[in-house]
């Protein structure tokens, strides 16, 4: 059974408003359509693709982990980043300059692609990759 690309990932931001402002407004990506769920969230699209699903207060049940509740997980291991193909350094240099988003940047060993590190509302790291020159 091989495995296909990566489809999305979840978030339950603690802020369910400013966590969607900080991937449409600082990082472009885009709110779209999402089905009717039962519970308030989002669906955010990177090239027509529902990358980011953005979840909001649901009610707890049987195998579902809902933030704010005492049941955890004992270890889900660290969830470190995640990371997305990207153009035009100079211009998210000055976007994320522009909406005051601290970021870090580095060049690739051997093959001088750029990288943009920066974090989240809820400190998730977030990677953008530019192509080398």
């Amino acid at each position: 059974m091989p495995l296909g690309a990566l489809q999305h990932y979840t978030i339950e931001p603690s802020n369910l408003e400013a966590t969607k402002d900080f991937y449409c407004d600082v990082l472009g990506l885009e709110n779209g359509d999402r089905p009717p769920l039962g519970f308030p969230g989002y669906w955010l699209y990177s090239g027509g693709v529902a990358t980011v699903h953005l979840l909001g207060d649901r009610q707890p049940r049987e195998g579902i982990v809902v933030r704010g509740t005492k049941k955890k997980f004992k270890d889900t291991g660290r969830f470190d980043h995640i990371a997305f193909a990207a153009t035009d350094l100079e211009g998210v240099r000055n976007r994320l300059k522009a909406k005051n988003v601290k970021f870090r940047e580095q060049i690739v060993p051997r093959t001088g692609a750029a990288q943009i590190f920066l974090y989240d509302p809820d400190g998730i790291g977030v990677e953008l990759n530019f192509p080398a020159p």
